[in-house]
């Protein structure tokens, strides 16, 4: 079972601003709360990939290979660079045509599984062991998972209804963060941050 300050350290993290939770909330700014509730099947399914293996396999791995590690930090970078410039260039009419347009589940599940969180929550926080030691640590942080990701998109939701609020504001001001999210990765990668 976690520890005490599991659920501490977990929320942090999850409530931490990040490319993921951006994706959230400019979703549900663009189609609602009901429609982008699948979103968090992506971001859950997303979390799940990663933790998963890192906790029962591979964390003697990237002990033992700082290089891996700084890979996956560079691939995470130019993703999040990708989704900065995709978000930047959706123009407020087409993000309001429908669903369609708007943020994926699939956007939603690979940059939650290429998000740095991902991996501090594996190697860090989560306990390591088999699947079945792991169980009831697994099922806590998806409730965790789901609660952080349906506050982002409530926040998403007022934010799109709010009609001093621009959709095109709200669709720039998160491809800007996710600019400078991306950056620090690739900061953070390369030994400068």
């Amino acid at each position: 079972m976690p520890d005490g300050l599991f659920v501490p350290a977990i929320l942090a993290l999850l409530f931490t601003p990040g490319p993921t939770n951006t994706l959230l909330t400019v979703g549900a700014a663009a189609r609602g709360w009901r429609a982008s509730l699948p979103l968090l099947l992506g971001e859950l399914c997303g979390y799940l990939a990663v933790v998963i293996p890192l906790t029962t396999v591979a964390a003697p791995l990237f002990n033992e290979h700082p290089p891996l590690a700084t890979g996956l930090r560079v691939l995470a970078a130019c993703w999040v660079l990708f989704l900065a410039m995709r978000l930047w260039r959706v123009s407020a009419a087409k993000a309001l045509e429908g669903p369609t347009s708007a943020v994926t589940v699939r956007q939603v599940f690979l940059t939650t599984m290429l998000n740095p969180k991902a991996p501090i929550i594996a190697l860090a926080i989560m306990p390591t062991g088999n699947l079945m030691e792991i169980t009831p640590a697994l099922g806590l942080f998806s409730l965790l998972v789901l609660c952080a990701g349906a506050s982002f998109l409530a926040l998403g939701n007022i934010a799109g209804r709010a009609p001093v609020v621009s959709p095109r504001l709200v669709y720039r001001v998160a491809a800007i963060f996710l600019v400078v999210f991306s950056v620090g990765l690739a900061g953070s990668a390369s030994g400068l941050l």
